[in-house]
């Protein structure tokens, strides 16, 4: 695996910490991007951030180049999460999928190797973070064409 992005629990109460999975139509474009960069996805949603503390111990055995996080109902993040980003063995971009009302709050930019902090809406976040995540691998010649924006 190449690539792991990594997606906390959801934000609204009502929705019981479930994390609503990517849509299939965002999944198969990250993806096939993803894919045309000779790279892996795996997604993985943690319904609280004790799952999302472990999958970050895990990281070794994951066997992945780059982390995109989305940390979601996990902010202000805790000291078991500064700490396990502060572990990890790889790199990773913070990724945000605000509904554009207000930006969400971020974990704080000296835990762990944080390359970027990305705030777009919904799948542009998602998008966006992987452009740069590829880049970051040396994949800046495989279409990485994205254009967030105007």
């Amino acid at each position: 695996m190449s690539i792991l992005i990594l997606r906390g629990p959801n934000t609204d109460a009502a929705v019981d910490s479930m994390v609503p999975p990517l849509s299939g139509e965002v999944r198969a474009s990250l993806v096939e991007r993803a894919a045309g960069a000779g790279k892996a996805i795996a997604v993985r949603s943690c319904r609280s951030e004790s799952e999302l503390v472990e999958c970050l111990r895990g990281m070794r055995a994951a066997n992945a180049e780059l982390l995109l996080l989305d940390p979601g109902a996990c902010l202000p993040a805790s000291e078991d999460l500064r700490g396990a980003l502060a572990q990890l063995p790889v790199p990773y971009i913070e990724v945000h999928d605000d509904d554009m009302s207000a930006l969400e709050p971020s974990i704080a930019p000296q835990c762990g190797r944080r390359l970027r902090l990305v705030h777009g809406y919904a799948a542009q976040s998602y998008t966006l973070a992987l452009a740069i995540a590829l880049e970051h691998l040396g994949c800046a010649d495989s279409g990485n064409d994205v254009h967030v924006g105007t």
